[in-house]
C-alpha cells in the first residue's frame, strides 16, 4: 500500500520534484498552520474547541484528487500528538486513493483528522502505514459552535475538510496513509521514527514553532 500512495502522490504531484524534502516539509508544516487557522475563521463551520481540546492527535493534509471516469487523490501532511509537554514535533504522512466512477474535474482538498482514541495515534504512530475505515472508526466531526455543548466521543477519528473544485465531498473511508521516513529524516537532520517523534522525544525544529503556537491555544 505504501508503495500506491508514493506513486499516487509522485502523479499528482509531479511538478513539486525539484523541492527538496526539507523544503517540501516545511511547506506542509506552514500549510498546516493555514489550513488550522482557516478553519477558525468562521465559528459556525469551525471545529468546536472542546473537539480540539480533547483531541490526542491531528492530523493535517493537503490533497489533490482528479481524474476522468476513473479518480486518483494523493497529497502530503503532517501529524501531531498530545504530550505531557505539550503537542509533539510533526511527522511526516502522505496519502492515496483510486475510485472509480463518472467524476471529472480536479479538487484540492484541505484535510483535518482528529485523532481521538490511543488506538488511532498509534496507527500514526506505530504502523507505519494504514487504511482509514479498517480498523479505525472515522466519521465526519460535529462543527459550529452549536455543536460545542453537546460534543461526545463517536468515532475514533473525525474528518473534516475544505475543498474546492468540481467534485463533491472527499471521503476517507479506504483511503491510504503512510509515514514518510524520509522527509521526516531530511527535516530531523536525522534518521527518526513517526513514534519517536510523536512520543515528544525528538526535539521539534525551529521551522516548527509556528504550528506549535497555532495548537497551543488547545
Amino acid at each position: 500500500m505504501k508503495a500506491i500512495i508514493y506513486i499516487l502522490a509522485a502523479t499528482l504531484f509531479v511538478g513539486c520534484s525539484t523541492i527538496s524534502p526539507h523544503d517540501a516539509m516545511q511547506a506542509d508544516v506552514d500549510q498546516a498552520v493555514v489550513i488550522i487557522e482557516r478553519f477558525e475563521v468562521i465559528p459556525e463551520s469551525a471545529i468546536p474547541p472542546a473537539v480540539m481540546r480533547a483531541a490526542r492527535g491531528l492530523a493535517i493534509l493537503t490533497v489533490t484528487k482528479g481524474g476522468f471516469i476513473g479518480s486518483v487523490r494523493g497529497g502530503t501532511g503532517v501529524v501531531v500528538q498530545r504530550t505531557e509537554k505539550g503537542w509533539s514535533g510533526p511527522s511526516a504522512i502522505g496519502t492515496g486513493g483510486v475510485g472509480f466512477g463518472f467524476q471529472a474535474g480536479a479538487q484540492v482538498t484541505e484535510l483535518v483528522l482528529v485523532l481521538n482514541t490511543p488506538a488511532a495515534v498509534d496507527a500514526f504512530a506505530k504502523q507505519g502505514n494504514f487504511t482509514l475505515g479498517g480498523n479505525l472508526s472515522v466519521s465526519a466531526g460535529p462543527i459550529g459552535r452549536d455543536a460545542e455543548a453537546s460534543v461526545g466521543l463517536q468515532a475514533a477519528v473525525y474528518s473534516y475538510s475544505r475543498s474546492q473544485g468540481l467534485f463533491g465531498g472527499l471521503s476517507v473511508e479506504g483511503t491510504g496513509i503512510g509515514t514518510r521516513d524520509d522527509v521526516n529524516a531530511a527535516y530531523y537532520g536525522k534518521p527518526v521514527t513517526a513514534e519517536e517523534i510523536l512520543s515528544g522525544r525528538v526535539q521539534p525544529p525551529a521551522g516548527a514553532r509556528a504550528l506549535l503556537t497555532a495548537l497551543g491555544k488547545y
